[in-house]
């Protein structure tokens, strides 16, 4: 089986650094199933792929909506092919302090962070284990590594993926599956610019004073990385974390 006969599927493809793997797949000759949650985006992220010259689908899910995400690789599987490369991406990143959390965003969070990781692995695993080769990568984040005030659900729902990384690899190595993580940290996305704009994260130049390559990360440094945990050359990769984040965190 060559790249292009693969089918990579990448949730939250439509913006940020899920757009930016999705992108770099496509590029690298698989075919593309980009799951987002915004109407329109998915889709509108497909066609611009196509018109660069890759394959591409956009179908719109909330990875927290079990029969969404199945539906969603379902209509995958007649378009592209059965699936083999599993990227989970979707998040939400929201602030709140802890104790003026309510049990409401606290489920929010893991419901589409850790919840949606598991609506999605385990719904294309089936592809991969009949066969005999697959490759998953869950998008975490260095806040599970180090913590992050103000963000417990989300440091928790990502610190899950590690967890769940260590585990799906065990369990699914003899099946010729690799499962890893990619951490970011410091990245810049729309998302992250939105912040800035309103004072709730500070500018790319402050922080890029802390980190010791001297900038910030982009999400083409992240589709990097999943770009070679995805291919034949990582198959002795799995149950590993691969920290993404300028050296501004070691560990």
């Amino acid at each position: 089986m060559t790249s292009t006969d693969r089918v990579a599927v990448v949730t939250g493809g439509a913006a940020g650094i899920g757009r930016a793997i999705a992108e770099r797949l496509a590029k690298s000759g698989l075919r593309v199933a980009i799951l987002d949650v915004v109407d329109g985006a998915a889709e509108e992220a497909a066609t611009s792929i196509e018109k660069a010259g890759g394959v591409a689908r956009g179908y719109r899910a909330d990875v927290s909506d079990r029969e969404q995400v199945d539906a969603a690789l379902a209509a995958a599987r007649l378009e592209l092919g059965p699936l083999a490369v599993v990227v989970a991406n979707a998040a939400i990143a929201r602030q709140q302090p802890f104790l003026d959390m309510t049990l409401q965003q606290w489920n929010e969070t893991l419901s589409i962070n850790l919840t949606g990781t598991f609506n999605v692995v385990q719904s294309a695993l089936p592809d991969l284990v009949a066969a005999g080769w697959g490759r998953v990568v869950l998008i975490s984040s260095s806040s599970a590594q180090r913590g992050a005030p103000r963000m417990a659900h989300y440091a928790a729902s990502k610190g899950g993926q590690l967890a769940l990384t260590k585990a799906l690899a065990m369990e699914f190595g003899r099946s010729g599956i690799t499962v890893n993580t990619v951490a970011p940290s410091s990245i810049d996305t729309p998302s992250v610019e939105k912040k800035r704009a309103t004072g709730a994260m500070p500018s790319a130049e402050e922080m890029a004073k802390f980190i010791p390559v001297g900038r910030t990360g982009s999400g083409d440094d992240i589709a990097a990385a999943v770009a070679y945990l995805v291919s034949d050359e990582a198959s002795y990769v799995t149950g590993q974390t691969v920290s993404v984040n300028g050296g501004s965190f070691i560990g």
